[in-house]
């Protein structure tokens, strides 16, 4: 007798609530809900392959209420995954793959980390357009390579979170019609029923979005959720919603209540489920018939083998379009990019040009963004503030997928997720601009770049009180430090040109971390670099200007308050002390380097220091140490032209001066 649907569910009803019990910590309740819609879809619709969890025409998975990752653990045991039932008894352990909320490289056939909701249905949304994008780029009318979709499975806390509507909203205009969305519709939440704080009409909300709405559906109907996949894959012209009715804690005596949500059952309650779900078998135990049903790896292989057999004879038939194809998936930079990347700094270097780091960013995009076709770029509605667009940007036309240039509109979150979505699904490395002090919007979705280390590179500029007269709503102070605070994040602070160009080689080149890139407004003067000093810029820090013998006083800055240091040493110079200047315009690769680098740079016999940046003043305490001083914002700042902040809060080479003298005097004492 033929495996049922319920039978295969409930083994992952079962895997699930015994690991949360052997654990004493998770959230039963989704698993137990969304087992069936999770049965149908990977055993009747999902094309993937447990073998090779990284072939390129998968379909990809996101749950994006992460919080049922017992759920994901166990499709990934059962179907094939290289996840031992020992992972799955180690759940939530020190060491173990299967972490509290599924982590991306950590465990095999996790697509996405995921956990703050809301946001994986967001970067599925880059994962969609990823898709199409490359199947314009690459398949041909005799051979189709990139053909795949993206399934997500969200709850009432995605849908409530303002970044689904931001990513659904920008979804349905760009008609992503594989982009496949299961709701699960429980009513509940950790406080309990939603009825009292989310009762909006969800199927007219993505109708507006021009979705496909499908459903409700019972959540429990194997046969009704598979028909709304079917009918959700042959509309490709809008992304689907499947509305599907479910009943949290499904199968388990706290059945449609919230105290099943994220506290594990009890003995007794897992008994009782056990004899509800007429599952003899003791804990971690599936019986073989069921692990049979489950079992996708024959299936995958000859999937995969499929492709491979026309990916082969489209290599040969498009052998440029196929190592295209393939150094796009890899990641890989071209072979003659350290040619390409010389050749820009070399340009920087002879410019001689004073101009805003934001526009010495785009000076440099102009030079990347043609030799790099994986770029693909865009803002939050400040196209023309940031930078982001270059003579050789194309708008994409996401219908036809085509384009190199987003237009995300006042989308900062949203911005930000799609871009993680485009660098999960590969062939693209994503930048994406707006303003500094809107950073915030979006921060989540950076520190989750961060800790999946995906090459996501953000243009964040109008970076200080120097934005002048739109007043303290679009004057940073504290942001630097917050994103600085990010571990896994390259934060870089240009002065000039140069440091632009090495800023933007660097975050180019760190395959497993994303990047900021902190640019001004205003316009700053071009600087002298040696060839020794462009070399030590990629290493975070380096000393621009210095004296004969060890110093008396150490100056250092980022960005906009370096040339302040430089005219400050000019003036102690002439006065006959000896200062250095240090320009640190990235202060996470500083701290990487080497003792004895880091030593040579900012020696710890010289501790009269004073660092100068405009921002938050903290960070600078560990450089400058308990005989230095720091010029920083400890406050908002205000609405006045920007010459007139910059004497109100002393960045002026006058305040600077009186600082560095004061410890001086100090000093000699």
């Amino acid at each position: 007798m033929p495996t049922s649907s319920r039978q295969c569910a409930n083994a992952l009803r079962i895997l699930a609530i015994d690991a949360i019990y052997k654990a004493n910590s998770g959230h039963p309740g989704a698993p137990l809900g969304m087992a069936d819609m999770a049965e149908v879809l990977w055993r009747k619709h999902l094309k993937h392959n447990p073998s090779n969890p990284e072939w390129p025409d998968r379909d990809r998975f996101v749950l994006s209420n992460g919080h049922g990752s017992m759920l994901l653990y166990g499709l990934l045991h059962l179907t094939g995954y290289d996840l031992s039932m020992e992972e799955l008894r180690n759940f939530r352990q020190w060491g173990s793959k299967t972490p509290g909320h599924p982590e991306r490289d950590l465990c095999p056939g996790v697509e996405m980390t995921t956990g703050p909701l809301g946001q994986g249905l967001a970067a599925a949304v880059g994962m969609a357009l990823a898709e199409r994008m490359m199947a314009t780029e690459f398949n041909t009318r005799e051979r189709v390579v990139v053909d795949h979709r993206t399934y997500v499975f969200c709850g009432d806390g995605c849908l409530m979170e303002g970044v689904s509507h931001e990513a659904c909203s920008l979804a349905g205009t760009w008609g992503l019609g594989k982009l496949i969305v299961l709701y699960d519709a429980n009513g509940i939440t950790i406080d309990g029923d939603i009825d009292g704080w989310y009762d909006e009409d969800v199927a007219g909300r993505f109708a507006a979005y021009h979705w496909q709405v499908l459903g409700p559906v019972d959540g429990h109907d194997a046969e009704a959720v598979s028909r709304a996949i079917d009918e959700a894959k042959a509309d490709l012209t809008r992304p689907s919603l499947i509305i599907c009715r479910t009943h949290i804690g499904f199968g388990s005596p706290l059945a449609g209540s919230a105290a099943c949500h994220g506290s594990p059952l009890s003995g007794e309650q897992i008994k009782a489920t056990r004899e509800n779900l007429d599952w003899p078998w003791p804990p971690f135990e599936v019986p073989d018939d069921v692990r049979a049903a489950w079992d996708a790896r024959e299936a995958g292989k000859a999937a995969e083998a499929a492709w491979q057999a026309v990916f082969s004879d489209y290599g040969r038939l498009f052998p440029e379009k196929a190592e295209a194809f393939r150094r796009h998936v890899s990641g890989n930079l071209p072979r003659d990019w350290p040619a390409i990347a010389d050749a820009i700094v070399r340009g920087a270097l002879a410019s001689g040009k004073d101009m805003a780091t934001r526009k010495a960013s785009q000076w440099v995009l102009e030079r990347i963004v043609p030799a790099l076709p994986e770029l693909m770029g865009g803002s939050a509605d400040l196209t023309g503030s940031v930078g982001t667009a270059v003579g050789t940007s194309r708008t994409i036309d996401p219908k036809a997928g085509t384009g190199n240039h987003i237009h995300y509109g006042v989308r900062e979150f949203g911005m930000c997720a799609i871009m993680m979505g485009l660098a999960l699904h590969g062939g693209f490395i994503p930048y994406g601009g707006t303003f500094l002090s809107f950073s915030d919007q979006g921060r989540n979705a950076l520190r989750l770049a961060a800790l999946m280390g995906l090459r996501c590179i953000w243009l964040f500029s109008h970076d200080s009180i120097g934005v002048g007269e739109d007043g303290p709503t679009h004057q940073p102070v504290e942001q630097l430090a917050g994103l600085r605070a990010i571990p896994n994040l390259d934060v870089w602070r240009p002065c000039d040109l140069v440091e632009t160009a090495v800023a933007w080689r660097r975050a180019l080149e760190a395959e497993n971390m994303p990047s900021v890139l902190s640019l001004s407004r205003q316009t700053l003067p071009h600087f002298l670099h040696t060839p020794e000093q462009v070399e030590e810029i990629a290493r975070g820090g380096y000393v621009l200007l210095d004296c004969e013998g060890e110093p008396e006083i150490i100056l250092m800055a980022t960005g906009s308050e370096v040339h302040l240091v430089t005219e400050v040493w000019k003036r102690l110079t002439a006065m006959g002390r000896r200062a250095r200047v240090l320009s640190l315009p990235c202060l996470e690769r500083f701290e990487a380097q080497d003792d004895a680098y880091r030593q040579a740079i900012l020696p710890d016999s010289v501790r009269t220091r004073l660092a100068v940046e405009a921002g938050h003043p903290d960070i600078w305490h560990k450089y400058v140490g308990l005989d230095g001083a720091v010029i920083g914002m400890t406050r908002f700042g205000a609405s006045a032209p920007a010459r007139v902040l910059e004497e109100r809060f002393s960045f002026t080479v006058e305040a600077v001066l009186s600082a560095a003298l004061d410890l001086l005097h100090g000093r000699d004492g």
